[in-house]
């Protein structure tokens, strides 16, 4: 019996990989059925691939009998957490705490100021060949909230500093201090909420946030207020939301939607004031050297028998 590694990136592209284990690619293959490259009881570390669909990423699962560790390439885990059932005891699942905080974090940010400033409406007016200017609104003195503030959403206020907002004000499952400040708990979003101009979800898709942004969460926002979400899409409510924004009242900027990918008729994509980015924000030149990085270091700690980084649970405890 070998000790198996399956990487969605070709072996011989990653510089530094140890030695030790057999690594062998699978990426799924671009329709989900490419065959395994080995016996799935010989894989000790399963590396998921990066942006394919959900039945792709699950398929080994069940046939990794000797798997002791299941590494993402994602920041969020959930589409892996719905299936841990179908794994042995003992084996630790990871994230990709570290690679996507950068790129994830200037899309937030790309949303933000386009639909603050009226982008969209720049690239209407230009295929129309039509001159036409007003007044927007700035990012500058803005009273900022960020909903999830882990890795990603401490990247995002890092971002946020040089455009001179008025405040960050910061949520998190639970209250703790940092060197920014505090970060508030959930339980005070509905005092948080209304002092709110932007509103940016990157908070992970659990039980506790899944249809967080509801119609009371966005009945809470001010008047003229944004919302942008680099989550999941899940985390929004998406009739209440198609409600809220046929008022007027708020708008959107959305990386993700619930459904995706959003199909051709749904009404989200003509709804006044929402601009749909297709689900970009980890997808960039900043992913695949950061990507590599990290899997080289996680399996000299996987070889040299080291605490394993951002674990986010072991089966069965």
């Amino acid at each position: 019996m070998s000790a198996d590694v399956w990487l969605p990136i070709a072996p011989d592209e990653i510089e530094g990989l140890p030695e030790g284990p057999r690594y062998l690619f699978w990426d799924g293959g671009d329709d989900g059925d490419q065959e395994f490259p080995g016996d799935p009881a010989d894989c000790v570390l399963y590396v998921v691939p990066y942006m394919k669909k959900w039945p792709v990423k699950v398929r080994p699962l069940e046939h990794l009998t000797g798997v002791r560790v299941i590494q993402t390439l994602t920041a969020g885990v959930d589409d892996i957490t719905a299936r841990m059932s179908a794994i042995v005891p003992g084996v630790q699942l990871c994230n990709a705490r570290g690679v996507h905080e950068a790129s994830t974090a200037e899309l937030a940010l790309t949303l933000t100021l386009a639909s603050l400033r009226g982008v969209p409406e720049f690239v209407h007016a230009q295929r129309a060949e039509r001159w036409q200017s007003r007044f927007h609104p700035s990012l500058a003195d803005k009273n900022v909230l960020i909903v999830g503030y882990g890795a990603i959403g401490a990247a995002i206020e890092d971002r946020l500093v040089p455009f001179e907002v008025a405040r960050v004000a910061r949520v998190a499952r639970s209250r703790r201090t940092t060197a920014r400040g505090v970060v508030h708990p959930l339980t005070e979003l509905p005092s948080l909420l209304p002092d709110a101009d932007v509103v940016i979800l990157s908070t992970p898709l659990t039980e506790e946030t899944h249809g967080l942004a509801d119609a009371g969460f966005l009945g809470r926002m001010k008047d003229g207020a944004l919302l942008v979400n680099v989550a999941r899409g899940p985390v929004v409510d998406t009739e209440a939301l198609l409600k809220e924004l046929g008022t007027g009242r708020i708008t959107a900027a959305l990386d993700v939607t619930d459904p995706e990918p959003l199909p051709p008729g749904h009404p989200l994509w003509q709804a006044p004031g929402v601009l749909i980015s297709p689900h970009v924000g980890g997808p960039s030149s900043a992913f695949l050297p950061r990507a590599k990085r990290l899997l080289v270091d996680q399996l000299h700690r996987f070889v040299n028998h080291e605490p394993l980084r951002n674990v986010i649970l072991t089966t069965g405890e």
